[in-house]
């Protein structure tokens, strides 16, 4: 009985998946005009409604690129590079971020909150090895529980400071 009323609505289902296809836009819709971007630290506003060509960011699903009239969205991001190219040609700038979500307004705004973010060429090499490598000593020890917390979160901001340097 159950199945007789359900093989009718899915042989509506292609048909309607297509027509869902055909509304979506294409590349050339979205890279019209400039993104408005608000980088927002806890303690300071990196970027507050700046005019940008596009922002690279590290969201936790994967990396993606974000221009002007792009599908409005909310993005956790992890530790990793956010690129922000302000004009057509030029090298973009790079922040490193530890964590945040990025929210991306239908209104061409995309809004950062990061708990950190510091200019990538600041950081240095030696640095971060020498930290990754007393974060991991943490975890391979017998310290307390909260301690390896922490060090598990050491680690993977480090990973991706040494990651973004290598790039």
């Amino acid at each position: 009985m159950f199945a007789s009323r359900l093989a009718p609505s899915l042989r509506a289902l292609p048909r309607q998946a297509s027509a869902v296809r055909m509304a979506r836009r294409g590349y050339a819709e979205a890279a019209d005009g400039k993104l408005q971007l608000s980088l927002v630290l806890p303690h300071q506003s990196l970027y507050s409604s700046a005019g940008v060509i596009q922002v690279n960011l590290p969201a936790a699903t994967g990396d993606m690129g974000i221009l002007a009239n792009h599908v409005p969205s909310v993005e956790a991001l992890r530790a990793g590079v956010v690129e922000v190219i302000e004009e057509n040609g030029q090298a973009g700038k790079k922040w490193f971020v530890s964590s945040g979500f990025a929210t991306v307004h239908g209104n061409n705004t995309l809004t950062i909150n990061a708990v950190e973010a510091y200019q990538l060429d600041k950081f240095s090499p030696e640095n971060i090895r020498s930290a990754l490598a007393d974060a991991n000593r943490v975890l391979s020890s017998s310290a307390p529980e909260s301690e390896k917390a922490e060090a598990r979160i050491e680690v993977e901001v480090f990973e991706g400071l040494q990651a973004a340097l290598n790039k």
